[in-house]
């Protein structure tokens, strides 16, 4: 159960406009997630902004975004984050084989060159912060600037929606 209860439109002093807004970019449902974060309107309109651009206003291939988005949910141990894009990745045609070999995916096979350093820079944006310069030129040999950029903002977003759904422990909608 979440830390806090969670608000919608009917809530009073909930922004009913902001509300619309968010289900819209959700396809008409809110998430639990996102009936925390209406506690606060301009949090809320700042996070719906950002993922929304991350989500569906960038370049980046949409498979590469959600294999580092998912490998996020496993290094941060945040299952919430994982149920929600585990689907998203099927969608973006990453086969399950992939997404199950996530969280042994250096051992694994079945990652190309591009996918293994999008996640190796993952990893180290997320267990290091710090990027090791060869890990950087590892990747970048395979995006280009506006790539690179929202690869970046990717993950690190992603740190904190998995940061967020923990302190909150916000769970899996039923």
């Amino acid at each position: 159960m979440a830390r806090l209860e969670f608000v919608d439109a009917s809530t009073p002093g909930v922004d009913a406009a902001l509300v619309n807004m968010v289900k819209e970019r959700r396809g008409g449902e809110l998430l639990n997630l996102d009936k925390l974060l209406l506690h606060s309107a301009p949090l809320a309109r700042g996070w719906n902004a950002m993922f929304g651009a991350i989500r569906t206003g960038g370049i980046l291939d949409g498979g590469v975004r959600e294999l580092v988005i998912l490998l996020v949910a496993i290094l941060n141990r945040a299952p919430y984050e994982f149920a929600q894009h585990a689907p998203v990745a099927l969608e973006e045609g990453v086969p399950q084989a992939k997404i199950d070999a996530l969280g042994h995916w250096a051992q694994a096979g079945d990652f190309t060159q591009r996918e293994r350093d999008a996640l190796a820079y993952a990893t180290a944006m997320t267990l290091q912060v710090q990027v090791p310069d060869d890990v950087f030129a590892d990747v970048r040999r395979h995006f280009n600037e506006r790539e690179m950029v929202e690869l970046t903002a990717t993950v690190a977003g992603y740190n904190m929606v998995s940061r967020f759904l923990e302190a909150m422990q916000i769970e899996v909608e039923r």
